[in-house]
């Protein structure tokens, strides 16, 4: 059961403290999403685009480059939301000892873990802010259209900054997180629709695919991005949602075990 009563409006602290510290790097962090989508556009607009031509999806035939561009926006938000809640919460918690300071305070667990899980969220709005800019820019991204990515982008980082924070709360050391990554993001990377059409798939292997987080969020970032999808919004929103609460839940019992003896 979840105690209600943990829950205040006192986690924005822990959010504000990330914030400031994130304030001195901020410079390096802006690189990534700035250049990450110049760089997937010219290896797979310039390179793929011509053996591949057309995609039919969603009843339209669109280029490669209009197919996969919503994707890179909705691939950044869940590479910053789940990194910043296991590598960078695991330094806090393990190396930096952060949360045994903010727990000798008045501030409950519950309380730490959601603002670890909104400032991931608020870092996934940042990146792709940036990315939706140069995107924007390029002629890749329908505005005014296109400024629902940068809700979608929030709501995104906090489902995958929920299963973030759970691997955190049940993964013995640092290195151990090339398990997680390697059996669960990186599918979910490859096999979301990222690259192509799950359609594409074999019969089998689309439930899966359908499963994935990632599916959804792309879906939406090409609802919002170019007028088409092939899911229901409500449906993905709705899917996001619940594997958010799902995950927060279970990331409580995860770091309850591990922090409190």
């Amino acid at each position: 059961m979840i105690d209600l009563a943990a829950f205040s409006w006192r986690f924005l602290k822990v959010w504000k403290r990330n914030l400031v510290v994130y304030q001195r790097i901020w410079k390096v962090s802006f690189l990534t999403p700035l250049f990450e989508p110049l760089f997937y556009i010219l290896a797979f607009g310039l390179g793929f685009s011509g053996l591949i031509g057309s995609v039919h999806y969603g009843g339209a035939d669109l280029s490669y480059t209009a197919f996969i561009v919503p994707a890179l926006i909705a691939t950044a938000v869940m590479w910053n939301a789940f990194f910043e809640t296991t590598y960078g919460s695991f330094v806090r918690m393990y190396y930096q000892k952060t949360f045994d300071a903010m727990m000798a305070t008045p501030l409950s667990l519950e309380e730490i873990i959601i603002a670890e899980i909104v400032w991931s969220a608020s870092k996934s709005v940042a990146a792709a802010a940036i990315m939706l800019t140069v995107l924007g820019l390029l002629g890749f991204v329908q505005l005014p259209m296109g400024l629902l990515l940068i809700p979608l982008a929030f709501v995104g980082g906090l489902a995958f900054g929920a299963i973030g924070m759970f691997f955190t709360g049940i993964i013995p050391t640092i290195d151990m997180f090339n398990l997680p990554i390697f059996l669960f993001v990186t599918p979910m990377f490859l096999f979301s629709g990222t690259f192509f059409p799950i359609s594409n798939l074999p019969g089998w292997m689309q439930p899966f695919a359908l499963a994935f987080p990632l599916y959804h969020l792309a879906e939406l970032a090409r609802r919002f991005s170019i007028g088409t999808s092939e899911t229901g919004t409500i449906i993905s929103i709705g899917y996001l949602i619940v594997f958010f609460l799902f995950f927060t839940v279970l990331s409580f019992g995860a770091m309850k075990k591990r922090l409190i003896q």
